[in-house]
C-alpha cells in the first residue's frame, strides 16, 4: 500500500477542513429570511413577560425552536434561559440579560444585543451575521457561530471560547467565524480563537493579550494599536494583514511560526 507523502497529506487535510467548514456555517443559502418562519413572531413581548413571571424558581425558561423574532425584549432578565434553535432574527435585545444562556442553533440574524449580557452563554452553531453587539459582555462564552459582518465594539470576550471544536465533525468544522466583524477597542484577552475565521475583521486598538490565535485565518485583518503581548500566533495565517508597530509584535508570542507573514503590512 502507498502512503502519500507528509505534505501531500497535510494539503488533503486542509482542503477537507476547508469543504467541511462551509458546510457547517454557509447556511443562508438555503433559508428563506424573509419566509413567515424567520420573520414573525408566534408571541407578543407581554406574552414571554407572563411566561417568565409563571416561570417554576431554578428551573430554566424553556424557549427551544419557538418563533421569536422582530420582538423588542430589551432590558429583560432571561438569565439561563434555553433558546436553543429558536428564531430570533431582527429581535431587539439591547442591555438584556442573557448571562449562562443557550443559545446553540439560534437565529439571531440582523438581532440587536447591544451592551446585553451574554457572560457564559453557549452560542454554540448560531447565526449571528450583521447583528450588533456593541459593548455586549461575552466573557466566558462558548462562541462556534458565525458572526460574520457584526459589530462588536468594545465588546467583552475575555475568556470566550470561539475555537474549532476538533471532537464532533459530522456536520463539518464548528469554529467561531467573525469575517469582516468589527471588533475595534474589544478586549478578547485570554481568549481561545485557535482556527477561527478573523479574515478582514477590524482589531484596531482590541486587547488580544494573552490570546490563542493559533491556526486562526487573519488574513486581511486590521491589528492597528491592538495590546498583542503574550499572544500566540502560531500557524496564524498573517496574508495582507496591518500590523501595528514592532515594538508591540515584539510581545508576542511566535511571530515566526506565523503564514504568510512576509506578505502582511506594517502600519505607518
Amino acid at each position: 500500500m502507498r502512503i502519500a507523502p507528509p505534505f501531500a497529506l497535510a494539503l488533503m487535510t486542509a482542503a477537507l477542513v476547508s469543504l467541511a467548514s462551509a458546510r457547517a456555517q454557509d447556511m443562508l443559502r438555503f433559508v428563506d429570511l424573509d419566509s413567515p418562519e424567520m420573520k414573525n413572531a408566534e408571541m407578543t413581548s407581554a406574552d414571554l413577560d407572563a411566561m417568565v413571571q409563571s416561570s417554576m424558581p431554578g428551573k430554566p425558561l424553556d424557549l427551544s425552536n419557538k418563533r421569536l423574532s422582530g420582538l423588542d425584549l430589551s432590558g429583560r432578565h432571561l438569565s439561563g434561559a434555553v433558546f436553543r434553535a429558536a428564531k430570533l432574527n431582527r429581535t431587539n435585545l439591547t442591555g438584556a440579560k442573557l448571562d449562562h444562556a443557550v443559545l446553540d442553533q439560534a437565529w439571531l440574524i440582523g438581532a440587536d444585543l447591544s451592551d446585553a449580557d451574554l457572560s457564559g452563554a453557549s452560542l454554540f452553531g448560531a447565526q449571528l451575521q450583521r447583528a450588533k453587539l456593541d459593548g455586549a459582555d461575552l466573557s466566558g462564552t462558548r462562541l462556534a457561530a458565525d458572526l460574520s459582518g457584526a459589530s462588536l465594539a468594545h465588546a467583552k470576550l475575555a475568556n470566550a471560547n470561539a475555537s474549532a471544536d476538533m471532537r464532533n465533525q459530522s456536520m463539518g468544522l464548528m469554529r467561531g467565524v467573525l469575517k469582516s466583524t468589527d471588533l475595534q477597542g474589544a478586549v478578547l484577552s485570554r481568549a481561545n480563537l485557535a482556527r477561527a475565521d478573523l479574515s478582514f475583521s477590524i482589531l484596531k486598538n482590541a486587547d488580544l493579550t494573552d490570546c490563542n490565535l493559533a491556526g486562526a485565518d487573519l488574513s486581511g485583518a486590521d491589528l492597528t494599536g491592538a495590546k498583542l503581548e503574550n499572544t500566540d500566533f502560531s500557524d496564524t495565517d498573517l496574508s495582507s494583514a496591518l500590523l501595528p508597530s514592532e515594538a508591540t509584535l515584539r510581545t508576542a508570542r511566535n511571530l515566526d511560526k506565523a503564514r504568510n507573514l512576509e506578505r502582511a503590512r506594517h502600519a505607518r
